[in-house]
């Protein structure tokens, strides 16, 4: 049985509706045994209509909770459905679901718990502003640092877990935009992840929830939730040397 057959694609939504229709149809073509499920975070525009209109899964969010809540609603699905992976793109289309293929090649190798798409190793034919792109190389090296491993794409959303991480991230998982410190907390927590060049490609409609000034506040918050979580204890319950007990 494939990865991919073991899988489900984890999708976050926010006013994503123009996206939708062409996003699944591409998943489709390039995995169609793997399950869809798409998380509605308290859209305001058609979104969750069209969404009921689709022929796969979809969480529908009363409140809005970010992308951390919402990526946590999700992680608890795909684990109480009991999927072995869980690979996790981006509802405005700037994850090639395509390029999860070199993901789901990674993970097979079986040495990982959670495989990252990097848009900065390999083929660099999407980059984003300047002001983001320091942000990013900016948490790159602080993570680097923290973790004693080198991270080249600290914000990158691309990625496939296996079934500790996901258990893991159900019940702990980041708030508002959770992915740097996501990495800074599986690695006290003993997980084993790595990097793999992506291709990325420029938001397919509609506008990113992060301006300029946005970034700038970004790098500054994520770096205080680091700080923060390098004094909090390590949970033993949920350690990787403990996970064959609770997964």
């Amino acid at each position: 049985m494939s990865i991919y057959e073991q899988s489900i694609f984890l999708i976050p939504v926010y006013n994503e509706e123009a996206n939708l229709i062409p996003l699944l149809e591409e998943l489709r073509g390039v995995a169609p045994s793997a399950a869809v499920c798409f998380i509605n975070d308290c859209s305001l525009d058609n979104t969750e209509k069209v969404l009921k209109t689709l022929d796969c899964d979809f969480i529908s969010l009363p409140c809005n909770l970010g992308v951390g809540g919402a990526m946590q609603a999700g992680f608890r699905y795909a684990y109480a459905k009991g999927y072995r992976y869980a690979i996790r793109i981006d509802g405005d289309g700037q994850h090639p679901p395509g390029e999860s293929r070199k993901l789901v090649e990674r993970m097979s190798v079986g040495d990982v718990d959670m495989v990252v798409g990097s848009r900065f190793l390999g083929d660099r034919s999407y980059t984003s502003t300047w002001y983001r792109q320091v942000g990013i190389f900016g948490l790159a090296a602080m993570l680097s640092a923290a973790c004693r491993q080198k991270i080249t794409d600290p914000t990158s959303g691309f990625q496939i877990v296996n079934r500790a991480v996901m258990g893991y991230f159900g019940h702990q998982y980041p708030v508002d935009y959770p992915e740097p410190e996501a990495l800074a907390l599986l690695s006290r927590q003993g997980y084993r992840y790595c990097e793999v060049g992506t291709r990325f490609r420029a938001r397919q409609k509609g506008t990113s929830s992060i301006r300029h000034w946005g970034t700038i506040y970004y790098l500054f918050k994520v770096s205080i939730a680091l700080f923060v979580d390098r004094c909090r204890a390590i949970d033993p319950r949920y350690d990787r040397r403990n996970a064959e007990n609770w997964i």
